[in-house]
Formats: structure tokens, C-alpha cells, sequence
């Protein structure tokens, strides 16, 4: 089922006409309470403002993590302080937005990006499928929907199985995340159950909501899941960004790159202290990334030896 089309201007006019309708206090109520009917208001924090619903996290879920990654970009996540901001009073507007960061938040706190693992999409690449860039065909991917990014945090690209099995309201009515532009995202199928049409989502994966008046969704095909905002952000080029460890002279790890062919048995591993590791082989070799909490809060000591470095082991402390 193709999920590209994209709706006229006339079209948008319409839904943005009946949009707005859910009033502020109805809004925040309705985040709170998506985020407590998946129980995971333990590890999630709403407040609202006069303008957002601030959802507060480490993005970092207790579900399974990094199993199943071939084309690894050789980083390991790490738990992150962020703030997701969610527009209390959404508007459509007439052109999709992009960008090289999340553009919404699960449920459980985690970011939420586009399917590319390149950055961001200009308009015109949001209509065709950009194949060498899909996280999933390329397997960069675990079997969860996410993997950890450039900042060294864990985000989803596709939907996010794992957490969904964990909700305790899952079901085609329940609300997995929200766009920064204040819009639900649901799962593949319409709240009430019924299947989607091929045709009936537009280029950012949404359509009509008689609720909030749009809604995303995510889809067995790509796009899989939000790929642009189609809501107006008046403060867009300045949505939160997870800041990436660093050492001390402010010098972070190079960009991971995943390797030609992939890896082979990559295994993530998580210990009580809160160290982790990553070990895998390429072409024979092994490698790994090990990060251990250092006596500084908020940083850990690292020791790396990772094919994007030409196997040399590296060591240090990161910092976020």
C-alpha cells in the first residue's frame, strides 16, 4: 500500500478549517492521559504550559534494545534528559516541514524520527522513497524500531513494536505518540479498527481526525511512520535536540558509519551498575563499544575499538 500521495492545497485549507477545535485544557488532558492509559506514567512527566504539554524522559524504554542490527552506525544508547514539546493548540498548515531530529515523541518518552537515517528530507524527497536511506531496508534497525542515534540516545524510526506490546491500552484506539505540531499518532489502523485505505494517508503519513481534526499513523509500508509535520510550528528550527555525549574538550565521537555488508552477531548488553556494551565482527574481526559510569554525574568512561576507527582502540570519558 503506497502512503506518498500528497493532499491539494484546497484540501489542506479544509482540514485546517476544522482543526483547532480541541480546546487547550481538553488537549493537555488528552496527552496526560495518553501517556497514563499506557502506563507509562511512572517513567514519563507531563506539564502543560499556556502553549505545550512538556513531556519529560531519559528516552531511554525498557524494552529490549539494538538486537537484530546489521548495518550498525557503531553508537550505543544511553540514557538522556529531554523535554518533548507538544503544541496544545494544533493548526494545519499548507506545507509539510522537515527535519535531521525527531518531529514527535512516543508515549514512553521516546523521540520519534522520520525512516531515513541521513537526516533531514527536503519536500520534494518526501514523495519518493529514498531506499538507500530507509533505516529498515538497511537494516540500521533493531527488532523494536529503534537504535541509537548521533547523540548517542535511542529514538524510534519505525513503529515502535516493543512499546506498543507493552502499553496497557494497546489497540488500534490508543494513542502512541504525538507530533511536535500537537497531532495524535496512531498505529496501522484507523481508532476504530477499520483498515486504511492505499490513498487515504497524505505525504506525512496522516489524514482527517474527527477529534483533534488530523492524526498520524504508522504503516506496514514506507514511509512507516511520521516523515514530516504537517501542523504549523512557529518555533520549528528550534525543537530540542538530545545533546550527544562529549569529552571534555567539547570534541564528541566521530559519526558512527554502518559498515559495507554489515556486521554479524551483534550483541548489546546492559549490566546493574549501568555499564553497557556492544560486541560484533566484521570480515572476521571483533569489535566493540563499552561505556561504564564514571564518578562524574551524567558521564562515563569509554573504551571503543569500532570499524569506523580503523579498529584502534580509543578510551576516554564522554559527557552529555
Amino acid at each position: 500500500m503506497s502512503h506518498f500521495p500528497a493532499l491539494s492545497i484546497a484540501v489542506l485549507a479544509l482540514i485546517a478549517a476544522s482543526s483547532g477545535a480541541f480546546a487547550h485544557d481538553d488537549h493537555c488532558t488528552a496527552v496526560t492521559k495518553s501517556v497514563a492509559d499506557a502506563g507509562f506514567d511512572g517513567r514519563v512527566t507531563v506539564t502543560c504550559t499556556n502553549s505545550h504539554a512538556i513531556l519529560q524522559s531519559d528516552t531511554y524504554p525498557d524494552h529490549d534494545k539494538m538486537t537484530g542490527i546489521v548495518g550498525t552506525n557503531e553508537q550505543v544508547p544511553v540514557p538522556a534528559d529531554y523535554a518533548a514539546p507538544v503544541i496544545l493548540a494544533p493548526t494545519l498548515g499548507t506545507a509539510p516541514l522537515t527535519r535531521d531530529a525527531a518531529l514527535g515523541v512516543a508515549v514512553n518518552g521516546v523521540p520519534i524520527y522520520d525512516y531515513t537515517g541521513g537526516g533531514e528530507m527536503s519536500e520534494a524527497d518526501l514523495a519518493h522513497h529514498q531506499a538507500q536511506h530507509d533505516t529498515l531496508q538497511t537494516e540500521q534497525l533493531d527488532v523494536c524500531g529503534g537504535h541509537a542515534g548521533r547523540g548517542d540516545d535511542y529514538h524510534y524510526h519505525v513503529k515502535p513494536s516493543c512499546m506498543i506490546d507493552q502499553m496497557a491500552n494497546a489497540g488500534d484506539d490508543a494513542i502512541i505518540g504525538w507530533a511536535f505540531d500537537g497531532f495524535p499518532i496512531y498505529g496501522d489502523n484507523n481508532p476504530d479498527g477499520s483498515v486504511i485505505a492505499a490513498g487515504d494517508l497524505d505525504v506525512c503519513n496522516g489524514q482527517t481526525d474527527a477529534t483533534f481534526g488530523y492524526r498520524y499513523h504508522t504503516s506496514a509500508d514506507a514511509p512507516y511512520i511520521v516523515q514530516c509535520l504537517m501542523g504549523v510550528v512557529t518555533d520549528f528550527d528550534r525543537l530540542p535536540r538530545v545533546r550527544p555525549l562529549s569529552a571534555a574538550d567539547g570534541k564528541g565521537a566521530a559519526p558512527g558509519r554502518p559498515p559495507r555488508g554489515g556486521v554479524e552477531n551483534l550483541v548489546f548488553t546492559e549490566y546493574p551498575d549501568g555499564s553497557r556494551s556492544m560486541d560484533y565482527s566484521y570480515k572476521g574481526e571483533d569489535h566493540y563499544i563499552r561505556y561504564t559510569p564514571s564518578d562524574n554525574p551524567g558521564c562515563y568512561d569509554f573504551s571503543t575499538q569500532t570499524v569506523t576507527n580503523g579498529g584502534e582502540v580509543q578510551t576516554g570519558e564522554y559527557c552529555r
